[in-house]
């Protein structure tokens, strides 16, 4: 029997002739020949049972790159793959249905804090730090949990860097368990800087050669329904959503004391929920550098602006 034309070969496999011409483009599908003069494509019979699967696995979902490798492994392989692709789908669909049972009950005013929720969203976390190419000892230091994301860098120059950044880190890592579920992620993560601040002032305190000592510290506490964030210096906070990375925090650049003056708070609800952040309010709160030299001056209260 002769080969059968885009046309024929669509309705025989179930696929459109636009869905054939992107498969043959991807090299998922391509045509046993095509005419030179008009560019007509043309398949064989046996290309069928492949075209059929190709079908299949788009009605499940199946993203086109994740299909070329099922269709190219053998049954056995094929077969566990599509296991373990449908197994990921229930698993994200359940989470979809409780997310968006959330969302209904909090944008009626039913649920205000995760704590009243019927279950918990989760965050993906790592942490690292590098030394970079011009300094001689790495004063950063970093920490990532299930609800507490914090890196401090350590003023360089200063004695004790290192001290300083790891014992701001410190306090906020603390918070991983205990501020999990407040009410109150921008309260408590003051509570926790002012915490860390009198840490960092005791350290000065206790041996004369780390007087000036200092720390930039950038936080964020996950509490389910909310997420607040600290910002101290030029340790900066990004946010990546939709392959693109946004800067949340704005650097302060001086290295001398400053007086601590009153911090920029805001909260915002978000109008877009997304995979990357779907957290309906956002809290926010900066502060001038860490420095244990500010001794006089307490650290201010944060005030909550309207929502915008």
């Amino acid at each position: 029997m002769g080969l059968l034309t885009i046309g024929a070969f669509a309705k025989a496999s179930r696929l459109s002739p636009k869905a054939l011409r992107l498969y043959d483009d991807l090299g998922l599908l391509q045509p046993v020949e095509v005419d030179p003069a008009s560019g007509y494509r043309f398949y064989d019979r046996a290309q069928l049972d492949r075209a059929r699967l190709v079908a299949w696995l788009r009605r499940l979902g199946m993203p086109l790159a994740r299909i070329r490798l099922v269709c190219d492994a053998e049954p056995a392989t094929a077969a566990a793959d599509i296991a373990a692709y449908w197994a990921q789908v229930t698993t994200e669909a359940a989470a979809r249905q409780e997310l968006a049972a959330f969302l209904v009950d909090y944008l009626h005013g039913k649920a205000t804090a995760m704590s009243n929720a019927r279950f918990t969203l989760g965050i993906r976390f790592a942490a690292q730090t590098d030394i970079g190419r011009e300094r001689a000892r790495n004063e950063d230091c970093a920490y990532a949990g299930a609800h507490v994301l914090a890196v401090a860098d350590g003023l360089g120059g200063h004695a004790g860097g290192v001290k300083a950044s790891a014992a701001a880190v410190g306090v906020l890592a603390a918070l991983d368990d205990s501020g999990a579920m407040s009410d109150d992620p921008l309260g408590a993560l003051k509570h926790a800087v002012e915490q860390a601040s009198a840490d960092i002032r005791a350290l000065a305190e206790s041996d004369p050669s780390l007087d000036g000592l200092g720390t930039t510290l950038t936080a964020t506490l996950w509490s389910g329904s909310q997420l607040a964030l600290v910002h101290i210096g030029d340790s900066r906070a990004y946010l990546l959503r939709d392959g693109e990375l946004f800067q949340l925090t704005e650097d302060s650049e001086r290295s001398t004391p400053v007086p601590i003056r009153r911090p920029i708070c805001r909260c915002t609800r978000s109008s877009q929920a997304t995979d990357t952040c779907c957290a309906p309010t956002v809290c926010t709160a900066s502060w001038p550098r860490l420095r244990s030299n500010q001794r006089s001056a307490p650290l201010p209260t944060p005030r909550r602006s309207s929502a915008s």
